[in-house]
């Protein structure tokens, strides 16, 4: 008997705690972000709740986010041993920019495809279609024809981003644990990797929230909700080590209004790596440094406008160099600071457009104008 009445009075404290924590939950108010983009909350909520401000943020952010980010499941055509065509799938992330049905999500996700199925979070499916890709910052455009208007994410601003600053990844990990959640930090800014096909992918956010296969093309969105950066590569060909790579935002939204316009992306065709202090010394550069010119793609904008990649092969300390090229010292009058500072340029520019890069060669300084080719050029 005894036992039953503490079994009793114990559900009748958790019905209790259960109404009151959703009683109080409605009771918050959302405000704008402040200037320094922290999400702002008011209302007795938190504390009643046992929930802290910042968690009442994550999930208010995650109710938002959630509904806007969507599964995309590819199917492509592979060989056997025997050399028949079987159907393979793979999977990935994206989110709805438009409540038409437009879609983002990492070229790399469907680069292959022969069909592209998206899964909204409300379980409905589509087949999407490709409407533009731009695979030298690994992002693509899909479009799908819903029954209604659809949630959108709102595009933020990535050009001011701090490390340090607290972002939030949302995705389909591994492809069947849809709409995940995970928070971390800005790690680091202006991150070179390899992509596909051997693809430098320049300027990538470095992030400790944890991403994993199937979460390419996911949004990573800041303490407002809004998106900074698109979740792109892991460190490893295994799970979450604490280094995820994300693709600037800003990248996505220039090529968005190429497509509005009706124009194509730049491309310059250089490879580059960053030169500065002792290296410089070294190789008898200029003390401020830059980025020397490794490779010139052939017939590229660089190569028309007669720029120099490296002649010879050297080791360097733990760094093997292509020297002999030119160094870019700075790019439209700016000091080249920063180790993406070329594809940071190139993303308020349009192809036909012209840049002016300084850069040092066989022991003088010179100014070369650049008409930028287009992204699908050589």
């Amino acid at each position: 008997m005894r036992f039953r009445i503490l079994v009793l009075a114990a559900l009748l404290v958790g019905g209790f705690l259960a109404v009151t924590s959703k009683t109080q939950w409605v009771q918050h108010r959302w405000l704008q972000p402040d200037p320094h983009g922290e999400s702002i909350w008011s209302g007795p909520a938190a504390k009643a709740s046992g929930l802290s401000v910042d968690e009442l943020n994550n999930i208010d952010i995650y109710k938002r986010a959630h509904s806007a980010t969507v599964n995309i499941t590819s199917t492509v055509m592979r060989r056997n041993f025997f050399f028949d065509a079987i159907p393979a799938t793979g999977s990935g992330s994206g989110f709805i920019v438009n409540g038409d049905g437009r879609i983002l999500t990492n070229n790399h996700v469907i680069s292959e495809a022969t069909r592209i199925e998206v899964t909204l979070s409300d379980q409905t499916k589509y087949r999407a279609t490709l409407l533009v890709r731009d695979q030298y910052n690994d992002l693509a455009l899909l479009q799908i024809t819903p029954k209604k208007q659809l949630p959108t994410l709102h595009l933020g601003d990535s050009e001011g981003l701090q490390v340090g600053q607290k972002v939030l990844a949302i995705g389909n990990p591994f492809g069947f644990l849809e709409g995940s959640l995970t928070v971390g930090v800005v790690s680091s800014l202006g991150r070179a990797i390899r992509g596909e096909n051997n693809i430098e992918l320049e300027g990538l956010i470095q992030t400790d929230a944890a991403i994993n296969p199937g979460n390419s093309g996911g949004p990573l969105l800041d303490s407002a909700g809004n998106v900074i950066g698109i979740n792109t590569a892991i460190l490893g060909s295994g799970g979450n080590i604490g280094i995820g790579f994300a693709m600037p935002i800003n990248r996505a939204k220039a090529m968005l209004d190429d497509l509005q316009a009706g124009r194509k992306r730049p491309r310059l065709g250089v490879s580059v790596v960053p030169i500065s202090g002792d290296y410089a010394d070294v190789l008898k550069l200029p003390a401020s440094g830059g980025l020397l010119i490794q490779q010139v793609s052939p017939g590229s904008a660089a190569d028309r406008a007669g720029l120099h990649g490296g002649r010879e092969e050297v080791q360097i300390g733990n760094v093997q160099l292509a020297i002999g090229g030119d160094l870019i010292m700075s790019i439209d009058g700016k000091p080249v600071d920063r180790d993406d500072a070329i594809s940071r340029a190139l993303s308020r520019k349009h192809a036909g457009d012209t840049i002016e890069l300084t850069i040092f060669r066989n022991g003088r300084t010179m100014n070369v104008r650049v008409t930028l080719g287009e992204e699908n050029a050589v």
